[in-house]
């Protein structure tokens, strides 16, 4: 379409969003953007990334940061292999690139945790390079202007979406025919009942005519979802407890846990506190079940979490209790320390009892 370019640049410059990585052209902040808006919504990203912008705020400051105050400030929005590449790149940065962010798309694509998408984003719009973006929002927008079938997650139809979002791409403006076409899929061709009656594209818009808007784009692969069920053993001794850090390549890598036993489905009590499993970390020490949990859901993308609390009260040591892994602290400073928000979600439900109590 000839005029595509034209018509939402338009409709951009007068009802885009006025957000904070827009007023910049530094290509640290832009990236740091696009990594925490990466499965995230802006209204929820916008305090994550004034609060990292504010503490690091360049990526020599990323680069030097402690890993923990950088999972604890990611504290809550998710994926968190999002958090651990961004401080691995900001180091590879200060290492390969003498601390100033590439500007080349090759370079940055080269760096961990930055797809085709995020190089794209990164180029046009620090520097202006005539690279068209392609994420969900324009995905969207594409497919249902201009009729296009093909599945998104399919190998052909993220070619084919590549090759005509590089077709339409205002070459000479590719930074606002970028931000447009994005802005554009978030706030007006929206996934669920947009109001086409008020777009500006409706006269050209093939899923308007044909009456498939909420048909397109179309996903050809489910997820499969695997069930998953955790118990975990919240061990009080005194004024001390017990956490362990994540190490193992599962979820939550580098966040802190309590102590947990994970079986093939949800146990009951009189069968937990006999298992192999619970024997091995409590032993024959001297304990008192405090209380259990009712089940916490917890969904991730790939999985569902259905975990319960068991307060342990100790007289033993934690010490001689506590698994290689782990690491004793003072209840009181388990904010401290970045953890998964299932974690955080029990322990706010705690704080809330005491208010209460």
């Amino acid at each position: 379409m000839k005029h595509f370019s034209g018509i939402i640049t338009s409709w951009y410059s007068q009802n885009k969003r006025d957000l904070p990585w827009r007023n910049t052209n530094d290509a640290y902040l832009i990236w740091l953007s696009e990594i925490i808006l990466q499965q995230t919504r802006v209204d929820q990203g916008m305090a994550y990334y004034l609060k990292f912008a504010g503490a690091f705020p360049t990526v020599k400051h990323l680069a030097k940061a402690d890993n923990d105050k950088v999972m604890k400030l990611w504290q809550g929005l998710g994926y968190y292999s999002r958090a651990r590449n961004l401080h691995a790149t900001a180091k590879i940065v200060c290492t390969d690139f003498n601390g100033v962010f590439p500007s080349e798309y090759n370079d940055i694509l080269s760096l961990k945790g930055i797809g085709e998408y995020t190089a794209s984003a990164i180029a046009s719009f620090a520097f202006n390079k005539p690279h068209a973006v392609v994420d969900g929002n324009v995905y969207r927008v594409l497919s249902r202007v201009f009729g296009v079938e093909s599945a998104i997650d399919s190998t052909t139809g993220k070619k084919e979406f590549s090759k005509l979002a590089n077709e339409l791409l205002d070459k000479k403006n590719p930074a606002a025919h970028n931000q447009a076409i994005m802005e554009f899929g978030a706030l007006q061709c929206k996934p669920v009942n947009p109001d086409c009656s008020v777009c500006p594209m409706n006269s050209h818009c093939y899923a308007f005519a044909k009456k498939r808007v909420n048909v397109l784009p179309v996903k050809e692969k489910k997820i499969k979802v695997r069930n998953r069920y955790f118990n975990y053993v919240v061990l009080k001794s005194e004024d001390s407890t017990v956490i362990n850090k994540r190490i193992d390549k599962d979820i939550w890598t580098n966040l802190y846990d309590f102590p947990l036993i994970e079986t093939n489905a949800e146990v009951n009590e009189s069968d937990f506190l006999v298992s192999k499993e619970w024997k091995k970390l409590i032993g024959k020490n001297k304990h008192i079940v405090r209380s259990v949990s009712a089940p916490y859901k917890h969904i991730l993308s790939h999985q569902k979490i259905y975990a319960r609390f068991w307060e342990i009260d100790l007289s033993a040591d934690l010490k001689k209790i506590a698994p290689d892994s782990s690491i004793i602290i003072k209840q009181k400073d388990i904010h401290k320390y970045a953890v998964p928000r299932l974690i955080e979600n029990y322990l706010n439900s705690e704080k809330g009892k005491k208010v209460k109590g």
